[in-house]
């Protein structure tokens, strides 16, 4: 176990809309909505004191420390923890799986409590929104009383999410950090986000998203498909640099037969590792609603232009970015700072050097250390 990581961490179970149906952004509803997730630290007696942290595409609630016998910690062990960029000691620390997840919060992998036959929604769960995922954790928040966010944290999809808080709850948050995020996805995004969904649906073990049923077998999922829309999008969360230092040209077992089609460069093994390894915890579905959300979130949707969004807000924000990061490149971040203080809004922006691409997130430890910390501190000292 980490030094100051949290143990026997537990998660908690909440369900909800049992007797009012869940409202989405499309006027569809959903029933007995479950939200999992788990906390770290304790609120304080003036509940001022919680921070949300919203997970990337294929997170999920488990954030930090360790649950009993586990072996890896939670995906942002490095931050959450006593003495850690969000102290426990000091902090009441919240991460919830979003809706449309595959980790315990209601998705397309969830039993649709309407089907008489007691089945998964597959295609049948209706289409959300990252609107949709905030408005849950939102759910969330009033359930656990806490009247306000001191600090809303999200890196990639959850930075997106921590701005929709901003602009849509904006009461409710007072400081927002937004890791490697956007207002909105470029069409780059759009189009890597479509090759992977072609690859998990033509897998013919895809069966129009009825493989719960037609194959009660894990194993026979779309797993070819989910392996390689997997592959495709590990290749944009790294950078040329990384690949050139960790892999270069390396051959994993030269070719001495002529043309064959199975592995030869470490690149291509780490890949499918990669790969494979990701087809053990997501679910295909999961992976093709999500990336949907994704694609269709517009930070400025319903107003004239970003800065008339911003003005919607009344947070202070921290925006970070990484030089190597080319799926949201720092553009898109000096975008959003430049909209904010055009807006009236105070924001701080800071670019990270790091060779990690868009996976620095989960990496630059020292870094995003010192800067959480800092803007954290700056906040409070102002409150008091």
């Amino acid at each position: 176990m980490k030094k100051n990581s949290l143990s026997n961490v537990k998660y908690h179970d909440f369900v909800f809309a049992q007797k009012e149906p869940f409202l989405l952004e499309n006027q569809e509803t959903l029933s007995k909505v479950n939200i999992r997730y788990e906390c770290y630290g304790k609120l304080n007696a003036e509940k001022s004191n919680a921070i949300l942290i919203i997970h990337a595409l294929t997170g999920n609630h488990h954030a930090a420390g360790y649950y009993k016998d586990e072996k890896v910690p939670g995906w942002w062990d490095n931050f959450i923890g006593p003495g850690k960029a969000l102290d426990t000691n000091k902090f009441f620390v919240l991460s919830s799986n979003n809706l449309g997840g595959c980790s315990g919060s209601t998705g397309p992998n969830s039993i649709n409590p309407l089907d008489k036959n007691g089945e998964p929604y597959g295609l049948n769960f209706p289409s959300i929104t990252l609107g949709d995922m905030v408005k849950m954790q939102f759910v969330l928040m009033q359930h656990l009383s806490i009247p306000c966010f001191h600090t809303i944290i999200g890196s990639s999809m959850g930075g997106m999410m921590a701005l929709h808080w901003s602009v849509h709850y904006a009461k409710y948050v007072k400081n927002v950090i937004a890791i490697a995020a956007t207002d909105a996805q470029n069409s780059q995004s759009i189009a890597f986000s479509e090759v992977a969904r072609q690859a998990i649906t033509r897998d013919p073990h895809f069966k129009e998203g009825k493989y719960y049923q037609k194959n009660k077998n894990k194993e026979n999922g779309p797993k070819n498909g989910l392996a390689i829309a997997r592959m495709l999008a590990h290749i944009t969360y790294l950078s040329d640099l990384s690949m050139r230092r960790k892999f270069g040209r390396k051959l994993n077992k030269k070719n001495q037969k002529g043309f064959v089609l199975d592995v030869e460069f470490e690149i291509e093994s780490y890949l499918r590792y990669q790969g494979a390894k990701f087809t053990d915890r997501f679910d295909a579905n999961s992976y093709l609603y999500i990336t949907k959300a994704m694609n269709y979130f517009n930070l400025k949707d319903g107003f004239k232009n970003l800065e008339e969004t911003f003005k919607m807000s009344s947070s202070r924000y921290l925006i970070i970015s990484f030089n190597s990061d080319w799926l949201y490149p720092t553009y898109m971040s000096k975008q959003l700072v430049e909209a904010m203080l055009n807006a009236g809004r105070e924001a701080s922006f800071a670019e990270i050097k790091s060779d990690a691409g868009h996976d620095a997130f989960l990496l630059e430890k020292k870094e995003l250390t010192i800067l959480i910390q800092s803007f954290l501190h700056g906040v409070t000292e102002k409150w008091k």
